[in-house]
């Protein structure tokens, strides 16, 4: 089996670890070999952040260098655009659709591109984008939309549900089980 990357990107404070946790311990229950690198990036919230998990026969390094990444899961629309570059000519983009205005948007000194999306499509790329923020308050919480996108991103894979759901139950602590696997529910089944 070829190894598979991933990128997870977003900005601070979204849940990019809880992700990448629950995306490594899905594979692991592959049997496969997987590497789940740290966050990296400026993850106090609101600086851009980026993890990288990585599965196969043998892995030796999570890391992901420039046209290596099968998927990348993308938090937010600019985070996209920011790593398409790492995605390979046949990857597949998952992205959250609502906008995170960055810095110099708040500030004033630049506005938010909102053609983001249709640019990358103009580029040839498979971009799967959904707006992950409404299914997780439809979930219960605002903070599911992390879980809304492995829902998404299982699509993608021949993997049983309830596979996901051990995981689920395995990275997530009791109390915020159900509401998970309902976010990771939604955004699995979402149709447009």
């Amino acid at each position: 089996m070829k190894t598979v990357g991933f990128m997870i990107v977003g900005v601070g404070g979204q849940g990019s670890l809880l992700a990448s946790r629950l995306l490594g311990q899905v594979l692991l229950q592959t049997g496969k070999e997987v590497k789940v690198s740290e966050v990296h990036g400026m993850s106090q919230r609101g600086g851009s952040v980026v993890t990288y998990v990585k599965y196969g026969d043998a892995v030796y390094s999570p890391i992901i260098k420039e046209g290596e990444a099968d998927y990348i899961i993308s938090f937010e629309k600019l985070e996209a655009a920011r790593y398409a570059h790492c995605l390979k000519k046949d990857g597949q983009i998952v992205v959250n659709s609502r906008e995170i205005d960055p810095m110099p948007v708040i500030i004033g000194a630049a506005e938010y591109p909102h053609d983001v999306l249709d640019k990358l499509t103009e580029q040839g790329l498979k971009v799967d984008a959904i707006d992950a923020l409404t299914l997780a308050e439809e979930a219960g919480t605002s903070k599911a939309v992390n879980i809304v996108l492995m829902g998404r991103l299982s699509r993608y894979f021949d993997l049983d549900v309830e596979e996901w759901m051990k995981a689920i139950d395995t990275v997530v602590a009791e109390k915020f089980r159900e509401v998970n696997k309902k976010a990771f529910m939604l955004g699995r089944n979402f149709e447009e």
